[in-house]
């Protein structure tokens, strides 16, 4: 029976690095359990040799048959010895018996060619876009939102966003920023247009003003010229109205959207966007750093691959020497993956728990900024109401002066102020 070669293959970072720990864990108790047996053995045990290699697909475990000549050496010179041997200190390199037949099948020499492997797929679950990992769409448990039913920040700003040329991608944080600068934007417009609207206030109330003293139809009289003569004054009074309704207006409503959040609150947003820009630049180091790591270990899983074939076909004092060198810069490959997918973890754990907090903390001065826009509004359509009211009592005179006219007693009275004569004229007599 031929030994056999034992490679696991997969991707960190990905479905199968809970696989690739899992079985890390299970060599690392195996090797120390059989440690101080294998170390009392001498001499060329038999054994097959199992290493990771990372192929960004998935993990696979392949199995190689020794050469049956390598089989029969191995055999005469540990002659009645048995159990499991393996590479030391290693928890991503083990060496596993025919025994073995949870990873490791044996099979006649010159059954199975060397480059035969038995491979077993494991579905991908995961994709990375922009150094971010995503599930990929109905893979895995479906996630709940943070903070259901309220269309929160937090919940739907995750990925980028492509430009409407798809050139170039904004980051979800942006978007939010961006929101925050438009919503500034239109506050201060907003204010723009009240301080129009006082101007006209300002300018109507000047003409009214301005016109009460116009000296047309003054000669008017009666009762008839009095009412005239209220309605003039009473346009006085409302340009005194309008006036104080355009003071009112820029110190209640202009200058509060104005001053509402002054210079600080950029600041503030650059504050935010620097940290979480930050954060994004570690988590794009740290993925750099796991696409390295991967590549190093495929590297290092190639080496293996080509001396354990130059094994098969001489064997020789330095070919398994170079096995060995070969094996372990595998084994520190792998570990080093390992690392740096954790890093990469925690990295994206940091960004993910601060892009809730902060977008969160946006999100509310949202809601600040338009409860405090809408408080002022109501205040201006309160004012306005205020002047209509006041314009009203302006107009009440006029309007009762205007009920007591009397053609009758205006004529009455004009007659007695400009009669000529009261004989009328008689016929002429001869």
């Amino acid at each position: 029976m031929a030994s056999s070669l034992l490679v696991i293959r997969g991707p960190a970072g990905t479905a199968g690095t809970a696989q690739f720990l899992n079985i890390c864990q299970w060599m690392r108790e195996d090797q120390a359990a059989g440690s101080e047996r294998r170390s009392e053995e001498a001499g060329p045990q038999q054994t097959g040799e199992c290493g990771w290699t990372d192929s960004r697909g998935e993990w696979t475990a392949e199995t190689w048959s020794l050469p049956a000549l390598v089989q029969e050496d191995s055999q005469k010179s540990q002659a009645g010895s048995t159990g499991r041997t393996g590479s030391t200190g290693s928890p991503a390199l083990c060496c596993l018996e025919p025994s073995a037949a949870m990873f490791c099948t044996t099979k006649p020499p010159g059954s199975v060619s060397p480059a035969k492997r038995q491979i077993k797929e494991v579905k991908e679950t995961k994709t990375t876009i922009n150094c971010v990992t995503f599930p990929l769409p109905g893979e895995g448990p479906e996630q709940q939102l943070l903070k259901p039913n309220e269309w929160s920040y937090c919940d739907y700003f995750w990925a980028d966003k492509k430009d409407p040329q798809g050139t170039t991608s904004v980051a979800g944080f942006e978007v939010l920023l961006q929101k925050q600068l438009k919503g500034k934007q239109m506050q201060k417009e907003m204010a723009e247009f009240v301080h129009e609207r006082i101007k006209i206030e300002e300018e109507y109330a000047k003409n009214l003003s301005k016109l009460s003293l116009s000296p047309l139809a003054a000669q008017e009289e009666g009762t008839l010229g009095e009412a005239w003569t209220q309605l003039k004054k009473s346009l006085h009074d409302e340009a005194e109205v309008h006036l104080k309704f355009s003071n009112k207006l820029h110190s209640e409503v202009e200058k509060p959207l104005l001053t509402f959040r002054g210079d600080n609150f950029k600041k503030d947003l650059k504050k935010y966007d620097h940290h979480i820009a930050d954060l994004r630049k570690q988590l794009a180091s740290r993925y750099a750093s796991v696409e390295k790591a991967r590549k190093a270990l495929a590297d290092r899983q190639k080496d293996l691959e080509v001396k354990t074939q130059q094994l098969e076909i001489k064997l020789s004092n330095k070919t398994e020497e170079d096995i060995k060198k070969a094996r372990r810069k595998s084994t520190q490959a792998g570990d080093d993956l390992m690392r740096c997918v954790d890093l990469y973890n925690q990295t994206q754990s940091k960004w993910f728990e601060e892009m809730v907090t902060t977008s969160m903390e946006l999100e509310k001065l949202e809601v600040e900024r338009i409860e405090w826009i809408q408080q002022h509004l109501r205040q201006y359509t309160t004012l306005r109401h205020e002047t209509d009211m006041f314009n009203q009592s302006t107009a009440e005179p006029v309007d009762q002066l205007l009920q007591n006219v009397d053609p009758a007693k205006d004529r009455e009275l004009w007659v007695k102020e400009n009669k000529t004569s009261e004989v009328r004229p008689v016929d002429m007599d001869i």
